[in-house]
């Protein structure tokens, strides 16, 4: 039998599914969760296997994690939904259309990428993915908390132009995640991959960028969006990885927008 994942929610009406990032929890769409809420939305924002009160699952991967969004889904009981997916959160969320394309209806992807770690001819650049995650563990090696961690990184991946009380939201969310989880998310994050099945998303997708983001950059987004068929780009000026929060009120408006535009008719089906 499967665990639920927690989740917060507020309001009513079509559900907007959000998943945060690596260094996220629920709380990392708070701003969001009160716009889609007073905008007529059930606005649903979760918290990954692993993160705040949601039992960690083994092993720790993007299938396992695609199914643990499915199963919210279903205990939301949506035929479709509208997925928000942040960083590792666009990994979960592409990972879940790949796998489910008839539970979702839109796609709203930020600061994010198709894969991680590899070299331009698609191998694993397994010495760099290595790297990586020694650099990002060893402050956890060296003794440092998360909070301390958080209080040097998240500075570090915003832009000029962002919010101070965005910032400290977020250096609130990364201090809370636990230690062994952010190690695991860590282990998982570096083995994506669904390049070629961007081209397979068939319903309305926006991406947004941060003009100040070094860790999905916007060229990497403007590559994502011109390899889905329904996609487009948006930038946001002066802001880095951490768009939603460092700029709530512009992040929430091109969501709202976006959301407010009629569905198309089907594409026909990936093959």
């Amino acid at each position: 039998m499967s665990t639920l994942p927690t989740f917060s929610t507020l309001g009513s009406g079509p559900t907007v599914l959000m998943l945060h990032g690596i260094g996220g929890g629920h709380k990392a769409f708070a701003p969001q969760v009160e716009t889609l809420a007073h905008a007529g939305y059930r606005a649903v924002a979760w918290d990954m296997p692993g993160y705040g009160r949601s039992a960690p699952i083994e092993p720790y991967n993007f299938k396992g994690l695609a199914q643990s969004a499915l199963n919210l889904i279903d205990a939301l009981q949506c035929e479709s939904v509208t997925l928000v997916g942040h960083s590792m959160g666009g990994m979960v969320a592409q990972e879940l259309i790949a796998r489910r394309p008839d539970r979702i209806n839109r796609l709203v992807l930020c600061g994010t990428s198709a894969a991680f770690g590899k070299r331009t001819d698609g191998q694993l650049a397994q010495g760099w993915a290595e790297q990586f995650v020694n650099q990002r563990t060893a402050p956890l090696d060296a003794g440092q908390t998360m909070e301390q961690m958080a209080q040097k990184l998240i500075p570090q991946m915003v832009g000029p132009g962002a919010l101070p009380e965005g910032l400290r939201l977020a250096e609130f969310c990364m201090a809370n995640v636990p230690p062994a989880t952010y190690r695991r998310a860590l282990a998982a994050l570096v083995t994506f991959d669904r390049q070629r099945e961007l081209a397979d998303i068939r319903v309305p997708t926006l991406l947004v960028g941060g003009e100040f983001d070094r860790t999905a950059s916007p060229s990497v987004m403007k590559q994502m969006a011109t390899a889905i068929p329904r996609a487009r780009y948006t930038e946001l000026a002066g802001m880095g990885h951490l768009m939603n929060l460092e700029a709530p009120d512009a992040f929430d408006a091109l969501l709202l927008a976006f959301l407010s535009e009629p569905l198309p008719s089907p594409l026909p089906g990936a093959h």
